[in-house]
């Protein structure tokens, strides 16, 4: 499990979606319940109706009483059903790495992780959400899937909670009974926050109730109209309101559905706001997450909104709350709810502006793409990666504009060429190919830039292990090469055969191939791709037999990346010559290179590196009379393999030192000993392993990494002590018997017990001591 992603340690709700959030107790008891009794959850109801703030606590409320992870992973900008299952196990940390469906990968990753996995906005994914969230939950059983959408998903086993709007208040009721309605309490809660001098007194309890039960409870209109706190009375607000739903009712027994009402109360707002704020609303929906203000003057300036008015009237909206503001490292960027942003979609669609402000959309991002290709090694490349990676959801959106016409096509591929490192970096390797061949069949023939595409999906292919895509890419790729002239795109197609021979474990060819891809690299000042290829240069030299030649060449590519201040390249650079050291050299200065790689990583987040790393202190471990430690490194090690998807004995150099390794470990400890020390190591989180690679921590036995139990296993154990069954246990709390199962394996686990028996004796010798 990625860390950070639900760990204990690592995982917390967004505090603006959680701790400022009104009521919803009576509906965050009864979520949990359907979690305990039920392995998918689905809460539904119409856009505003606050799904997505109840899941949040919910899950924050379950990941305190049990302890287990959580992942929350939001679809609302994901527009293409293929990559559903790729961006959650991005969100989840797990690679993609293996020749395998994605979802075979996330389903062995997660078979034994205790994980409650939240799908929030799957109504545009609803048939790609029910089929994932069935086959998570029939495959892996401790893992239970909390979805928030518009319909519910119609998977066999579901259990579907309706969402309500807010209690609201009746009329006639007194003042006292008003205030504590849900409703009433977040329209005081949020006009308080834009008023601070905003007071409740009793003569407010007639015009409250009309507008609270005019906004039918739901949150998004409430806040929307709290907002107007600061300029009108209560009486006011309720009046205007009035005035506005009264066009929905005018021709209608009765009162407007809730979609209408909410609807009804975004058109007032939209009513409210200026010229240059209803444009840059419309006009700021083609973005899709979230957007900083130099791509909204960019996009969305123009005509009755000029580009030096665009930071005013962004300050407006957000006055309004129809954009909302993040902070990130180093800037501030901003966003709209989803229900927000379709009604600037639909606004934009009126006015026709659509495929223009798409295409504006586009270039911006083709631009930054660009900027990009130029800058990532001359300015601060980890800023870069993490820029593209908060404009991720825009890339996808900007790639899919392109698609549709061959001459935005060409655009299109040239954006995948200037970002290439972006998908290598992230791993992003099955997005990657997909783009390259939706490009590839919207572009016309003859584009130069095609050749470029085509050996980055074949080496994406080939780190995958799909090796006849592998070869059909870069066939293609020689062709268009050879066709357009083009030396650089030649030398990539080289660089990726010298890494396919490299795997292969033929150096002799791999170091032939490399060193010339990289003497074309340096005709045509391509300095990023020099780095990339130098220090696999320097590998397949060493391993090729000539040792100080290959040393000496590893030792230059660290330096130029150091020198440049180059980090991701440098971590590899690293890891090669800890891996040459230990296939063939000095152990003591393989462990410092791991060492190295594994400090960096805390920079870069590679955690292919990682897996690579920690497998080579393992077999340096068992190398020098440390067999525990290697057994415990090795365990690591294979658990982060598992995670992206891929295991070291693909590279064909490592299959027998590997083998050798474990043998000697196995023989110095004996099996059993040797599989408790390697059962520990992969129980450990990433960031503890890396901590016990670098000797900074001591590695916790089993029965000791979690001495204290949750509320509810607590209960559970005592209620074990009183000698009942798993199914009277389960009819006492009024819960799942599949749940109390769970709940018992972890008990015995975490004790590091085997029996009822011991876990009923826990419970005497606490009482006793207590």
């Amino acid at each position: 499990m990625a860390d950070g992603v639900g760990s204990l340690a690592g995982w917390s709700a967004d505090p603006t979606e959680v701790t400022s959030y009104v009521g919803r107790d009576a509906e965050t008891g009864e979520a949990r319940r359907l979690l305990n009794a039920s392995s998918l959850v689905t809460l539904t109801g119409p856009g505003g109706v606050g799904k997505t703030r109840l899941a949040w606590r919910v899950a924050a409320a379950h990941h305190e009483a049990t302890g287990d992870e959580v992942a929350f992973v939001s679809l609302a900008e994901l527009r293409e059903p293929a990559l559903l299952v790729p961006t959650v196990a991005n969100v989840l940390g797990f690679g993609d790495r293996s020749a395998k469906p994605a979802i075979e990968v996330v389903v062995e990753a997660l078979q034994a992780s205790r994980l409650l996995l939240v799908l929030d906005n799957c109504e545009h994914l609803v048939d790609s959400c029910a089929w994932f969230a069935d086959t998570v939950v029939r495959a892996c059983p401790q893992v239970t899937v909390l979805a928030t959408s518009r319909q519910s998903l119609g998977v066999a086993g579901e259990r579907v909670l309706p969402v309500p709007p807010l209690a609201i208040p009746e009329q006639g009721d007194s003042f006292e009974r008003v205030t504590n309605d849900e409703s009433v309490r977040l329209f005081v809660d949020r006009a308080t926050a834009v008023a601070p001098s905003f007071r409740l007194t009793e003569s407010d309890t007639e015009p409250l109730i009309r507008l609270c039960r005019r906004l039918d409870g739901l949150p998004l209109a409430i806040e929307l109209a709290a907002v107007r706190a600061r300029a009108l009375s209560l009486r006011q607000l309720a009046d205007r309101l009035d005035r506005q739903f009264s066009v929905l009712t005018k021709d209608r027994r009765g009162r407007p559905e809730r979609h209408e009402t909410m609807r009804a109360l975004i058109d007032w707002s939209h009513d409210l706001c200026t010229g240059p704020e209803r444009l840059l609303w419309a006009r700021a929906s083609v973005f899709s997450g979230s957007f900083d203000l130099d791509a909204a003057e960019q996009v969305c300036s123009g005509g009755e909104l000029p580009r030096e008015l665009v930071l005013e009237v962004v300050d407006g909206l957000l006055d309004k709350s129809i954009l909302l503001r993040e902070e990130y490292p180093g800037g501030v960027r901003y966003r709209m709810l989803e229900s927000v942003r379709e009604y600037g979609v639909d606004r934009l669609s009126e006015t026709g502006g659509t495929a223009e402000f798409r295409k504006r959309h586009r270039d911006w991002f083709a631009e930054l793409a660009g900027r990009y290709a130029t800058e990532w090694l001359e300015t601060d490349q980890l800023a870069w990666i993490g820029r593209l990676r908060r404009e991720h959801a825009n890339l996808r959106v900007a790639l899919d504009y392109c698609t549709g016409a061959p001459e935005d096509a060409i655009i299109g591929l040239r954006m995948l060429r200037d970002v290439k490192e972006f998908w290598i970096f992230r791993g992003l390797n099955t997005e990657g190919r997909m783009w390259v061949r939706r490009l590839d069949e919207a572009a016309p023939p003859g584009v130069p830039e095609r050749a470029h595409v085509l050996w980055l999906s074949g080496f994406l292919a080939l780190v995958q292990g799909d090796l006849p895509a592998h070869r059909s890419m870069l066939e293609r790729a020689t062709a268009e090469a050879e066709t357009s002239g083009d030396e650089l795109a030649a030398a990539y197609v080289l660089h990726v055969r010298a890494y396919a021979a490299l795997i292969g474990n033929d150096m002799a060819e791999a170091s032939r191939l490399f060193g010339t891809a990289i003497d074309l690299f340096r005709t045509h000042g391509d300095e990023g791709a020099d780095l990339w290829a130098s220090y696999n240069h320097g590998l397949a030299i060493w391993l090729d037999g000539d040792i100080d030649h290959g040393r000496a060449v590893l030792a230059e590519a660290v330096e130029r990346c150091e020198r440049r201040g180059e980090v991701f390249w440098r971590g590899w650079a690293l890891w090669s010559r800890a891996a040459a050291e230990y296939l063939q050299g000095d152990l003591a200065v393989a462990s410092r290179c791991c060492e190295q790689v594994l400090r960096l990583h805390a920079r870069v987040d590679d955690r292919v590196v990682v897996g690579f790393t920690l497998t080579v202190l393992a077999g340096c471990a068992a190398r020098t009379g440390r067999p525990n430690r290697a057994a415990i490194l090795q365990g690591a090690s294979m658990n982060v393999w598992r995670t992206v998807g891929a295991w070291p004995t693909r590279y064909e150099a490592f299959t027998e030192p590997l083998l050798a390794d474990t043998e000697v470990v196995t023989t110095a400890l004996g099996w059993e000993v040797a599989v408790k020390e390697f059962t520990d190591g992969a129980a450990m989180p990433t960031r503890d392993a890396i901590a016990y690679a670098l000797e900074e921590r001591s590695p916790e036995p089993r029965n000791q990494a979690a001495q204290v139990l949750t509320k509810r296993e607590t209960e559970i154990a005592h209620v074990v002590a009183e000698g009942l069954t798993n199914q009277e246990i389960a009819d006492r709390l009024g819960i799942a018997r599949r749940t109390v199962d769970t709940h018992i394996d972890h008990i015995l686990t975490k004790l590091g017990y085997s029996n009822r028996v011991q876990v009923a004796t826990w419970v005497t010798r606490a009482a006793e001591s207590a």
